[in-house]
């Protein structure tokens, strides 16, 4: 008998004796006999447990099994084909851990609001389980596309002293006297490690004060924010290419089974080629314009314009060298058109929008005080962010791209909420 048996191997392990340590999702009987839907986390299985093949007790735990209750169950693993996971476990012992009270989460349509104040047990479900497992994939495939490409694995501090992306968006914490703030990227902190390493990354939780209410945006989320040393705009589009195109890669190899369970439609992830298109601002105004969109020159692409662009086309696309005035401080100058930087936006097709900002960052530090002061910042709070132009500066460039935005396009889902198990929003922190 395996003792560490998962339901995962269960097609491998028919015809053996095999203990399901995991909960009952459905129960059914007819007479003699108790049917026990089991989920133990990786896959599913129906336990078959009859009355003349089973002890008294088994018998009497098998039929006080409720939905949700937590199960221990021991018997034969046999083919069947008729069952969706192509197995059936002929039960010969039940143990009922825990008997379930009656399940909140029925079979009705429930709306947005009750769900997301089950969220603990929501998650249980099968679409929910699904999104996680394919969440799981991504983030280890980014990890591994970043190792690949020479990137070293950093950490940057979540308590931090000063903005990165703008002052309007900082949730404000007192830090034994002092302000500190909740870091909104960690692109600061690993420019100076990138000093030290060449090519880095962290990957950790960030947090945005935005009031924003869209179908795109939480007040913390995860993000993985890279920076490489002697690297350029191009290449730096370059780098986010092979990350995009590994990710994508992965989770069509081992997430088909939870894609259908999302009912997600393959076909548009497949035909994902590189490269991406790579669209200047003032074009995709001028496409916008072309599809009826509101905007003018010098506005920033909010999520109806991206909407409109990545709907149009197919494939993600780059949409670079922004109005410096709409952009973070440290952003290169385009030594080619005044007035603009040398960033990009990557937005996903099918109306996802933006899953990354990057850019080439400023290596002159005249440069660098100028924009924060006409930022309005304090110098004195980046100074040692301006030694980093002192000591050794070169041409740097990187990229943040967001966990959750990446999870919400693969997965085909509606809202980025279904995205993170315990989503963060404006008007939501609990549970």
């Amino acid at each position: 008998m395996q003792d560490d048996f998962r339901l995962n191997d269960a097609r491998t392990a028919i015809g053996t004796k095999v203990t399901v340590r995991g909960w009952a999702y459905n129960v059914r009987s007819s007479g003699s006999i108790v049917f026990l839907q089991l989920r133990d986390g990786t896959g599913t299985v129906q336990a078959v447990v009859a009355k003349d093949q089973v002890s008294d007790g088994d018998w009497t735990a098998a039929k006080n099994v409720t939905i949700e209750s937590s199960v221990i169950v021991t018997g034969v693993l046999r083919e069947d084909a008729r069952s969706p996971e192509g197995v059936e476990l002929d039960a010969a012992m039940v143990v009922c851990v825990q008997r379930a009270e009656e399940y909140p989460i029925g079979k009705k349509e429930h709306g947005v609001d009750f769900l997301l104040d089950q969220r603990h047990l929501w998650l249980r479900s099968k679409r929910q389980t699904a999104i996680l497992l394919v969440r799981d994939t991504i983030e280890r495939a980014m990890r591994d596309a970043m190792h690949e490409m020479g990137f070293v694995l950093t950490d940057s501090p979540i308590l931090t002293p000063t903005a990165a992306e703008g002052t309007s968006s900082l949730f404000k914490t007192d830090y034994f006297g002092e302000d500190a703030y909740l870091a909104q990227t960690g692109q600061l902190y690993i420019e100076a490690t990138a000093a030290a390493l060449g090519r880095v990354y962290d990957f950790g939780p960030t947090f945005r004060a935005e009031k924003s209410k869209t179908r795109r945006h939480l007040t913390e989320f995860w993000m993985l924010d890279a920076e490489a040393s002697f690297v350029e705009s191009d290449e730096n589009m370059d780098i986010q290419e092979r990350l995009v195109m590994f990710v994508i890669g992965r989770v069509l190899a081992e997430r088909r089974n939870e894609f259908a369970i999302l009912e997600r439609d393959m076909a548009p992830l497949e035909a994902i080629k590189a490269p991406f298109p790579r669209v200047m601002y003032t074009d995709a105004i001028a496409t916008l314009k072309k599809l009826g969109a509101t905007i003018k020159d010098g506005d920033d692409l909010g999520g109806d314009e991206e909407t409109l662009l990545s709907k149009a086309c197919p494939q993600p696309q780059f949409i670079t060298r922004y109005p410096a005035s709409i952009k973070a401080f440290y952003m290169k100058p385009d030594p080619d058109n005044v007035g603009y930087v040398l960033n990009d936006d990557l937005i996903a097709p099918e109306g996802y929008g933006e899953v990354i900002g990057g850019s080439q960052r400023i290596d002159d530090e005249a440069v660098l005080k100028q924009r924060i002061k006409d930022f309005g910042l304090r110098e004195e709070d980046y100074q040692w962010y301006l030694d980093l132009r002192r000591y050794g500066s070169v041409p740097h460039s990187g990229f943040g791209i967001g966990l959750e935005r990446l999870v919400t396009w693969i997965c085909g889902l509606d809202h980025v909420r279904e995205s993170i198990p315990f989503p963060r929003l404006m008007n939501r922190l609990r549970p």
